[in-house]
């Protein structure tokens, strides 16, 4: 079983990997870097997405290369850490929120491998269960075993970053229906189904989206939010890869 991890701001190492060196690699779309290494007898692969530094922002993460890398080194399965703003109002900072569904407002990505020029020409790929049940499920199962709370039946709204959304944008969210909004979510999903690899998601919120608290939203201030909740996090990743490798 090959299990990669994708995951964003505050998460840029993994103690089950701890000592492995990352590669750069090369792909049909340009470099990735992952740190491969072994989690309860799976062959694991992470991959950071704004760079160890943290000096690429959303809208230029190379999303096709990091998907494309993943394949290659021959993942099967691809867990993604997104870094959210709540909207459902349940979602108090620190809440974990697994993702079911999205909306796309992002523009001027590189969003698919089908674009015509790549061999396959263009193809168009349904998106009615693009978060994997299995991976769902063993993600549940785990928080449950570990009585962390993980609410599930999330939906994403991903914005192109790396600016906050404007309260309007939030209210406008909030009609949809919308549970969490963030930066990174699309398309990294789109581009794990188009090349056949099974991805969930699970969501750290960092803080009520803007207009729903009388604090503006710092960088500073989501830092220390998913610094309190990286442990329940990779908690839970920990006990669902060793329900999937089982």
């Amino acid at each position: 079983m090959k299990i990669a991890i994708i995951a964003g701001t505050g998460f840029y190492n993994l103690p089950a990997l701890e000592g492995q060196p990352p590669t750069t690699v090369d792909t049909t779309y340009g470099q990735a870097v992952i740190t491969t290494g072994k989690w309860h007898g799976a062959e694991v692969a992470f991959l950071t997405r704004h760079g160890v530094n943290h000096t690429v922002p959303p809208s230029q993460v190379n999303y096709r290369a990091n998907i494309q890398a993943l394949k290659n080194w021959g993942a099967e399965l691809v867990i993604g850490v997104n870094v959210v703003g709540g909207v459902d109002k349940n979602l108090a900072p620190g809440a974990l929120q697994l993702i079911d569904d999205f909306i796309d407002f992002t523009h001027g990505r590189a969003d698919t491998f089908f674009d015509g020029v790549q061999e396959g020409g263009v193809q168009h790929i349904d998106m009615t269960y693009i978060y994997d049940k299995k991976i769902q499920k063993a993600l549940a199962e785990s928080a449950k075993n570990a009585d962390i709370k993980l609410h599930e039946g999330g939906i994403y709204a991903v914005y192109n970053g790396p600016r906050f959304e404007s309260p309007a944008e939030i209210r406008m969210c909030a009609m949809l229906g919308v549970t969490v909004v963030g930066m990174t979510g699309v398309p990294e999903a789109t581009l794990a189904r188009e090349a056949g690899l099974r991805y969930a998601a699970i969501a750290a919120v960092a803080n009520p989206a803007a207009g729903l608290s009388d604090e503006e939203i710092s960088h500073e201030g989501v830092g220390e939010v998913i610094k309190g909740c990286a442990g329940n996090v990779i908690t839970i990743i920990d006990g669902a890869i060793k329900i999937l490798a089982s």
